[in-house]
């Protein structure tokens, strides 16, 4: 089996030295080429576009950030399976990063076996969906909840959050609410499927009362009347996960 051939861009000499010491004992990875800037990654892009299958780039380079060097090759017609690590954990800098065809969007710190499942896993995709590894997904939910003025010490903020995640995760649990997504949750926290369900209620609703009323509409306008009623958990939660899974942020 070749081996899947990597291009690492990142300006800290430590982080490319690490990783490919790492990789350097590896049957399945190797770190083909490195670039520490952004005009450098560009011009070696051109140079070896079918000479690596996956690129790993820090957001925060010299000379061009990891935006525009994907935006740049985009534009010169050159398609790249992608994984982006940063510090950055922002919902804007997300949905710019799925536009841009980014496959996986990645936190730093990350551990090498991390990476190396990643890596596996992108070189393999042929979806163009953006995946979320576990801090960036949980940051997601996170600004969306407090945009919807869900203060996080309510018992419901804790059970929608984690239902949120299931759900993005597993979306054939939209048929199964009661029977399975509950539970699970109720098993989390040790308590009752009825008492998840109870606390998530209580949670809409103080949501309703205090969140962005644009925001509200926008996510729940086509499928509830905002002035009449609130959407019920499954649509709450479902509605949510989905706009996720969408464009991972809004």
């Amino acid at each position: 089996m070749n081996k899947i051939r990597v291009f690492m861009v990142d300006d800290s000499s430590d982080a490319v030295r690490d990783v490919k010491k790492y990789f350097s004992d590896s049957s399945d990875i190797e770190i083909a080429f490195s670039a520490s800037d952004g005009e450098e990654a560009v011009r070696m892009i051109e140079e070896h576009a079918h000479d690596f299958d996956v690129l790993i780039m820090d957001l925060i380079i010299p000379k061009m950030d990891g935006l525009s060097v994907l935006e740049t090759i985009r534009k010169k017609g050159i398609s790249v399976k992608s994984i982006i690590t940063t510090s950055i954990n922002s919902a804007v800098i997300i949905s710019k990063c799925m536009d841009e065809g980014v496959n996986y969007y990645m936190l730093k710190p990350y551990d090498m076996a991390s990476l190396s499942s990643r890596v596996k896993e992108v070189y393999k995709t042929k979806s163009k969906e953006l995946l979320l590894d576990e801090k960036s997904l949980n940051g997601a939910i996170t600004d969306m909840l407090h945009s919807l003025g869900i203060p996080s010490h309510i018992k419901g903020y804790s059970y929608i959050r984690d239902s949120i995640s299931l759900m993005y995760k597993n979306p054939s649990m939209i048929g199964a609410i009661t029977k399975e997504l509950y539970p699970e949750v109720a098993l989390m926290y040790d308590t009752t499927s009825s008492r998840v369900e109870r606390a998530i209620r209580h949670a809409i609703e103080v949501s309703w009362s205090r969140g962005d009323y644009d925001l509200m509409e926008s996510l729940f306008g086509h499928s509830v009347d905002y002035d009449r009623a609130k959407p019920t958990n499954s649509e709450f939660i479902a509605t949510l996960a989905d706009r996720l899974r969408l464009d991972n942020c809004f």
